[in-house]
């Protein structure tokens, strides 16, 4: 058997070994991009209050770590999710008594989410007044996990015809 495998073409072995490298990177990319997912998030139990209440949120488009995750480059993204994923595996394996109810960020991850609440809400900052608290999530702590309709009725979300004065085109 060994002398068949050694008389094999190099042609061919370099064949098999880039193909066996390309499934493996889509595989592995295809299951990183995976772990971004609140379907994959919400595989663990001390998630599901999170995860059903970030579906029924005005961010429900994003995936969980579009805010938990740095977004400055992929090296520190897939270190800090390796770090919080190693975590995660480890309370949820060996210490699942531990868990609390309610869990609360780490300073790692509120300085996350906080660079990132301020790259997508860049305008915002620039226009309106911010100053009141330290983080974002300390007056928007609900606006990502909170149900949308919490504090707007109904009427809120129907679609009307409005006149904003100083609009040419009359809307």
């Amino acid at each position: 058997m060994l002398e068949k495998i050694k008389a094999i073409d190099k042609k061919l072995w370099v064949f098999i070994g880039l193909f066996i490298g390309i499934v493996f990177a889509a595989a592995s990319a295809q299951a990183l991009h995976y772990t971004d997912s609140a379907d994959f998030c919400a595989t663990c139990h001390p998630m599901e209050t999170a995860y059903s209440s970030f579906n029924d949120s005005v961010h429900a488009d994003l995936t969980c770590n579009q805010c938990h995750a740095p977004t400055d480059s992929i090296v520190s993204k897939y270190m800090f999710k390796a770090k919080a994923g190693a975590h995660d595996f480890y309370m949820n394996t060996f210490n699942v008594d531990e868990i609390p109810d309610v869990i609360h960020a780490k300073q790692a991850t509120t300085d996350v989410v906080q660079e990132n609440c301020i790259s997508c809400h860049e305008n915002t900052i620039k226009t309106v007044k911010h100053d009141a608290k330290e983080n974002c999530i300390d007056c928007h702590r609900q606006v990502p996990h909170g149900k949308k309709n919490k504090y707007k009725n109904d009427e809120f979300f129907k679609p009307g015809d409005f006149e904003i004065s100083g609009r040419e085109d009359g809307l």
